[in-house]
């Protein structure tokens, strides 16, 4: 229980690949995500490079696009991601809140023999 928050940290981490290959995923927050990756292995910090200052900038930076992003990020890593079904059905016409009631024909037949 106590490691859970590094297990959720972890899979947040595996699923940005996804996130990023997705074409549903608005460009903004993929930008934010190259952003991250750029600050991460480009020589400059926020904070003077004393001991492990340097990193701690980086690490604080890559927190907050975690925190930022993980509704869209948990959408990839537990399976919930919604399809957009609004191109396959463009043109088409789709009826929802439809009652029906499903007859067999054969039930039909034995009853019309019968009278």
């Amino acid at each position: 229980m106590r490691f859970l928050f590094w297990i959720i940290l972890g899979r947040r981490v595996k699923a940005i690949p996804y996130m990023l290959r997705d074409k549903s995923v608005p460009l903004r927050k993929k930008l934010i995500i190259v952003a991250g990756f750029a600050f991460l292995f480009l020589p400059f910090t926020f904070l003077p490079p004393i001991f492990v200052w340097g990193m701690l900038s980086k690490i604080i930076v890559w927190l907050w696009i975690l925190l930022y992003l993980k509704d869209e990020l948990d959408k990839y890593w537990v399976g919930e991601k919604p399809q957009d079904f609004s191109k396959k059905y463009k043109n088409k016409t789709v009826i929802d809140d439809v009652d029906f009631e499903i007859q067999d024909d054969n039930d039909n037949t034995e009853e019309k023999e019968e009278d």
